[in-house]
């Protein structure tokens, strides 16, 4: 083997002479407006590359790093097993324990949790799961917060498609309330049921589409949800779930910002870096036209997961099913009140006379 003049013949000269040629050709740097170099220079190094960090991987090194910060401190030693020796600055697992029990060295999870530029298989990210315990859901965000720091650069807007004719009518021919919500949380369709069971929201275009929005910035939405804290909270894990799996989408970001300065609560909740998925479950309503109404809600995944359909189902035979019926005919009343309205002023008593007849019934079960 021949080695470059001045390189002392053995594979750790070799091996400083290739450090110290790349050092001296990389001139990457924050600084400068050229966001990738590549190094060809004479014909005996290899080809070596370096891609400066953006401030989008530099954000999301720091939800990285915070996320997992926050991980680590809610498992108590005694829960996984690891002696409690000596005293803790801070409450939750050290560094090292939790390295321990995903089977890598110290650094190796020292650089990580970080946010150093470095690619771990996904082995280690799931084993670095199993200790720190994480969710289903938590470690789909664990990969997605590492991936994101070293994938090629997405777009800066995430194209939410257009429901179809085939969904539009699936969503009206349904008997209960049901919504579309995209992954920033806007409303892309709702049918009739639906707009009445949440006043004050409306579909893509409206300003007042967006549910996240509706949910800690309008305070009818306080008086309608009866668990409003439990159901802002899984909006906040929402978000945050969406912002790990899209994070460069701008206008996540600027919804995220906006509702942090104009919500105490929300940026309480956006520090604890919880992630969750559509909820489901029991959902209590306060509905200010038939009263309590209790329903059961179920999502469907649309598409390739950028969309979500909610639906709300009562007890058949309760006084929700009730109310829900009683919701219905206003709905219907109000729709059709309001196209009297449009095609003739002149005779839209009738439908007025409805209405009123059916928010006396509403004011009677209350």
């Amino acid at each position: 083997m021949t080695f470059p003049p001045g390189v002392e013949a053995s594979p750790g000269g070799l091996l400083t002479y290739l450090l110290k040629w790349a050092w001296e050709k990389c001139v990457c740097s924050l600084a400068s407006s050229k966001k990738d170099c590549v190094f060809l220079g004479r014909s005996d190094p290899p080809r070596i590359s370096c891609t400066a960090p953006t401030l989008g991987s530099m954000a999301m090194n720091r939800d990285l790093q915070e996320f997992l910060r926050s991980r680590r401190g809610r498992v108590q030693p005694a829960d996984v097993g690891v002696p409690a020796s000596g005293q803790r600055r801070v409450p939750g697992l050290r560094r090292e324990e939790v390295a321990m029990l995903a089977g890598v060295s110290p650094d190796y999870y020292a650089r990580l949790e970080q946010g150093r530029h470095f690619q771990p298989s996904d082995q280690v990210l799931d084993a670095i799961a199993r200790a720190l315990r994480l969710t289903e859901v938590e470690r789909q965000h664990l990969h997605n917060l590492v991936r994101s720091t070293i994938t090629a650069r997405e777009p800066d807007q995430v194209q939410v498609p257009p429901l179809d004719a085939g969904m539009r009518l699936v969503l009206d021919s349904l008997q209960t309330p049901a919504i579309v919500v995209d992954l920033r949380g806007d409303v892309q369709a709702m049918n009739r049921l639906g707009r009445a069971l949440f006043p004050g929201l409306e579909p893509v275009p409206s300003p007042s589409a967006s549910h996240p929005r509706w949910l800690f910035l309008d305070p009818a939405s306080r008086e309608l949800l009866v668990e409003w804290e439990m159901v802002a909270r899984l909006s906040v894990g929402v978000l945050r779930q969406a912002a790990g799996r899209y994070p460069r989408d701008k206008q996540l970001h600027a919804l995220v910002g906006e509702l942090s300065v104009a919500s105490s609560e929300f940026r309480t909740w956006w520090a604890e870096h919880d992630v969750d998925t559509r909820c489901r479950g029991p959902k209590r309503f306060h509905h200010p036209i038939v009263g309590d109404i209790v329903t059961w809600v179920e999502a469907l995944q649309i598409g390739e997961g950028q969309s979500w359909l909610y639906a709300y189902a009562v007890e058949p035979g309760s006084p929700s099913a009730d109310a829900l019926d009683l919701l219905g005919t206003w709905a219907a009343t109000d729709a059709g009140e309001t196209t009297q309205r449009v095609t003739d002023r002149d005779e839209s008593s009738s439908a007025t006379s409805v209405t009123s007849a059916v928010r006396a019934v509403a004011d009677t079960r209350r």
